[in-house]
């Protein structure tokens, strides 16, 4: 066997460790071998050098019912770090998580005007410098976009939303902060973090949708990220349900996120665009709890938006669907309409529930599934630890 070929079974075995540890748990040496189906002798070499490099730690023995008591090896992983970023219209979130799971780091900025690239790119470059400044070892970035994203070549094909067409953000973004950089849609970071870490987690199929000034869809499959053949699966916010007569950022009219998008609701209860999405709807919120003219346009926004998650439920059968972004604290309002037309017109209903659940992950999820995706290639053994 070639070097090459020995340091490449070396990184796949490795992952395969690694991958264990962080989704199924701690585990004994002799427990990681079966899990793997590596040899003993194999398993003891990789936890060793994971063990000297400060990614793996072992806790207190547990009595065995033959033999000696094994001792249970933990995740730490607390020195290598991906870093994730969401850029949106209204703020930009940076989240790093460390191989072990644990969140590192957490910011969010409001875009005050101007292109929010050039905030991402700020944030990007103050996460980088404070993490590093601490030792530790950044594995890249993973820029989460409201948009169309050809992974392949690291372009933001469109965002409507943010005015972007064509542009290369993986190389530009990798050129300012002298990391790996790749770029994906947000909706598929959020959901991602969701099933990885929040609403989701331990369901097989699930669609988050994401609450923001435009709307769209994450689909997650037995734990993976369904794309699509040219990766751009998810993009209901631009199914016609919507208004006939409402216009779009994408240039159509009647398209979904037209009428129940962010900028849709504050102008039909009559509140300013001020803050981040959370901080809109939380004046929403105020309003409809004042007026109750108000309180009946955002039930009439849950009917739209009921019968969006009953067409997806529809189409894709999951196990539950996940409302994030603004749809969270305006959920009171929201949520009897939207469960009222998914009892009402998901075909499956009276056999097979479907959940509706609220994102618990906030405006960061999107950032925290982007920084998962970021430690993906440590995972899958295309990068050595």
């Amino acid at each position: 066997m070639t070097p090459v070929a020995t340091e490449d079974l070396r990184r796949q075995n490795t992952a395969s460790v690694l991958r264990s540890l962080r989704h199924d748990g701690p585990a004994t040496r002799t427990e990681l071998a079966r899990r793997t189906g590596l040899a003993k002798a194999t398993v003891g070499t990789i936890v060793g050098a994971l063990v000297d490099g400060g990614h793996v730690s072992e806790s207190d023995a547990v009595p065995a019912s033959r033999g000696r008591p094994g001792r249970p090896l933990v995740l730490t992983g607390g020195m290598l770090v991906g870093l994730g970023l969401e850029v949106n219209v209204d703020y930009v979130s940076a989240v790093a998580i460390d191989l072990g799971g644990a969140v590192r780091l957490e910011r969010t900025v409001a875009v005050d005007g101007g292109d929010p690239y050039d905030v991402a790119v700020g944030l990007a470059q103050l996460a980088a410098a404070e993490l590093t400044g601490e030792g530790i070892r950044l594995t890249g970035a993973t820029v989460a976009v409201p948009g169309l994203v050809d992974r392949r070549n690291g372009v933001v094909a469109m965002a409507p939303n943010l005015g972007w067409r064509g542009r290369p953000v993986a190389d530009d973004m990798g050129e300012a902060t002298g990391l790996p950089v790749a770029v994906e849609n947000d909706a598929n970071c959020a959901a991602l973090a969701e099933a990885r870490r929040g609403a989701t987690v331990g369901l097989g199929q699930s669609v988050y949708l994401t609450g923001t000034v435009g709307i769209g869809a994450g689909v997650i499959s037995d734990g993976a990220i369904v794309r699509g053949t040219s990766g751009f699966a998810g993009e209901v916010g631009h199914i016609p349900l919507g208004d006939p007569a409402a216009s779009c950022g994408c240039g159509r009219q009647g398209c979904w996120e037209a009428s129940v998008g962010l900028r849709a609701v504050l102008a039909a209860v009559g509140v300013s665009e001020d803050g981040t999405p959370l901080e809109a709807a939380e004046a929403v919120s105020r309003r409809a709890a004042a007026d109750p003219g108000a309180a009946e346009t955002l039930e009439g926004v849950g009917v739209l938006l009921g019968k969006g998650v009953a067409t997806m439920a529809n189409i894709l059968n999951p196990d539950a669907v996940v409302l994030g972004g603004f749809f969270v604290p305006l959920a009171p309002y929201l949520l009897p309409a939207v469960v009222r037309e998914v009892e009402a017109h998901v075909t499956a209903a009276p056999y097979a529930t479907l959940d509706v659940r609220l994102s618990t992950l906030g405006l960061r999820a999107a950032a925290a599934g982007a920084a998962e995706e970021a430690l993906t290639q440590v995972f899958t053994g295309a990068t050595a630890v």
